[in-house]
């Protein structure tokens, strides 16, 4: 039973159905006794057995109990089937235009209870203030279609616009939010300074929020995993990563535990203590403005 299991995962989906199949006869039982053993109809079993459609794990793990299956064939067969489910729901591309990828976000962002996002290179986007995010999205929009000025402003002002809309579900306090940046997001000068002092006290004022935790991993901290990119965690069920291009999303259940791994670890990292390390900020970008306005 157990390599059966194994092999199944070679053609996930497919395998596991005739692997139940035999399961079920070998216990002398019709498709029909076995979902009135398990709550589902004949049907349902039917289809699992046949392939057709992607088993879930959850139906899985019932059929495999009911059939005496032991807890290690039972977390095999499980594997099998969620690896069916991430082939399935395997990566992809929100929408190119940036207006429309902030509102699929946003439709995202309304839809979950528990927000966990992870930036090691810019301020996460929910937190931007309209200066910040039109200077990270002015850029994006020069990558992806230097248009006529008036064009490129309308396409970022659109943009930015919407971003700034996602914003407004920081208000609900039925919504959690758990937020971890590297230091590095307030070194990189996105904006000139006026603009970064400003996007700091907008930091000040979220992290007093009492549903959202905002946490910085200091520069001189060690990270046990490398911040390669963002990403944004919807109740430990989707997860969706910036591209220069586009955004990318997944619903794949074995992806949303591997970035739910990677989030703890890197807020096992970081600090919630946040005031010092962005009053050393605050001195450093009024240094810059104090000498910008001298030399002029």
């Amino acid at each position: 039973m157990a390599s059966d299991a194994t092999s199944a995962s070679a053609d996930p989906g497919k395998g596991i159905g005739p692997l139940l199949a035999r399961m079920r006869k070998a216990k002398g039982l019709t498709g029909g006794q076995l979902g009135t053993l398990v709550g589902l109809s004949q049907s349902t079993i039917s289809r699992l057995e046949n392939g057709i459609g992607f088993p879930d794990p959850g139906d899985v793990a019932r059929i495999a109990h009911a059939l005496d299956a032991d807890e290690q064939q039972i977390r095999r067969l499980v594997a099998v089937a969620e690896r069916a489910h991430d082939h399935m729901l395997d990566w992809r591309p929100l929408a190119r235009s940036l207006t429309d990828n902030q509102r699929t976000i946003g439709q995202f962002e309304s839809e979950a209870k528990c927000i966990r996002i992870f930036q090691p290179a810019v301020i996460v986007g929910l937190l931007q203030t309209s200066e910040y995010a039109r200077a990270v999205l002015a850029s994006f929009q020069q990558i992806l279609s230097p248009d006529t000025d008036a064009a490129f402003d309308a396409s970022v002002g659109a943009a930015v616009s919407a971003r700034v809309q996602r914003q407004e579900l920081l208000a609900d306090r039925n919504r959690e939010f758990r937020i971890v940046m590297t230091e590095a997001v307030l070194s990189n000068r996105i904006c000139p300074p006026e603009d970064m002092l400003g996007q700091i006290r907008r930091l000040r004022e979220v992290a007093r929020q009492d549903n959202v935790s905002l946490a910085i991993v200091p520069a001189q901290g060690a990270l046990t995993i490398p911040p390669l990119h963002g990403f944004v965690l919807l109740d430990d069920t989707a997860v969706t990563v910036d591209l220069f291009s586009t955004g990318v999303t997944t619903r794949g259940k074995a992806d949303a535990r591997l970035f739910r791994a990677v989030f703890d670890a890197c807020e096992e990292h970081a600090t919630t203590d946040i005031d010092p390390i962005l009053d050393r900020y605050t001195t450093h970008y009024l240094e810059l403005l104090r000498a910008a306005r001298t030399a002029t």
